[in-house]
């Protein structure tokens, strides 16, 4: 059961660095039975040579003159931290706030020719840059959708976007989408590797258990890419939304903190330099790598 005293006396820090979310959790494990302590923190603790606490044993109570019902598991009320603008290091790309001025032209350039990108986009495509830069001015400026420029790491040139969505603390849930890859970036390691980084980002770093892919149905290289990336396909919602006049069935996909480990190692096997080979393709694809690893 919840120790709720020790949570209301013991609140997890504000966008807590991932040492202060450890002792939290270490301390949590000793005072409440709540929930178990989160997949990422234990992968963590056993890198650090840790010992992992057991999780305090939990009891329901019956319903007074009924048998028990079926409840889900005692949840840690501590919500996940809100995302900022950052920016996300990698090797071949970088992760950044969106930034009108210094990218809004280099990412017109590199779509104006290819309306397909816009196909299954709720925005563009966009005749000239000056409705790329009013929209755009717009969109950096909220915070859900919270919007990131996909940099290349070595040029600095924009390659692409995407944004953190439907951003809910409270349960843990924060989704991926608004994706646009330029045809610079498209089947590339940057574009992993850009995923990557987004949902370690999330996990690790900001405390979420359920990270979200939803697309149009009928867009298959979205749904492709969600199943290579370690998403699992949950189910359609019919008629979900209208969009530039047109239905949209919706495909929703999920990735959770418990799976994040082995979807983790996964994609740094794959991005690692000794997968490739000297012509730059891939020795082992990233679902076959996963699959070894265990997973799905």
């Amino acid at each position: 059961m919840i120790n709720k005293a020790w949570h209301d006396a013991n609140p997890m820090p504000a966008q807590a660095s991932l040492d202060e979310r450890i002792a939290w959790h270490l301390e949590h494990a000793a005072h409440c039975g709540c929930r178990d302590i989160p997949e990422s923190i234990k992968q963590e603790l056993k890198r650090r040579g840790v010992p992992v606490p057991k999780r305090r044993e939990t009891m329901t109570t019956p319903p007074t003159g009924g048998a028990a019902l079926p409840l889900g598991d005692l949840v840690d009320p501590v919500p996940a931290a809100t995302p900022a603008r950052t920016v996300l290091e990698g090797t071949s790309v970088s992760i950044v706030p969106f930034d009108v001025e210094e990218h809004s032209a280099a990412l017109f350039e590199a779509t104006a020719t290819h309306d397909d990108l816009w196909a299954y986009m709720g925005q563009g495509p966009f005749g000239d840059l000056a409705s790329f830069v009013d929209y755009y001015a717009v969109a950096a400026e909220k915070t859900d959708p919270l919007l990131f420029t996909i940099l290349e790491r070595e040029s600095g040139r924009p390659l692409g976007h995407a944004t953190y969505l439907r951003i809910a603390p409270n349960d843990r849930v924060i989704e991926v989408g608004n994706i646009l890859y330029t045809p610079a970036l498209q089947r590339t390691r940057g574009a992993t590797e850009a995923m990557y980084l987004m949902a370690r980002h999330a996990f690790e770093d900001l405390g979420y258990r359920r990270y979200e892919w939803k697309c149009n149905a009928l867009n298959a290289p979205s749904r492709r890419a969600a199943l290579r990336l370690g998403f699992t396909y949950e189910g359609t919602f019919r008629q979900h939304m209208i969009v530039k006049g047109r239905n949209r069935d919706t495909a929703w996909f999920a990735m959770l903190d418990s799976e994040w480990p082995v979807v983790k190692a996964a994609f740094e096997a794959w991005l690692s330099p000794e997968n490739f080979a000297e012509d730059g393709s891939q020795r082992f694809d990233l679902a076959t790598i996963r699959e070894g690893l265990g997973g799905a």
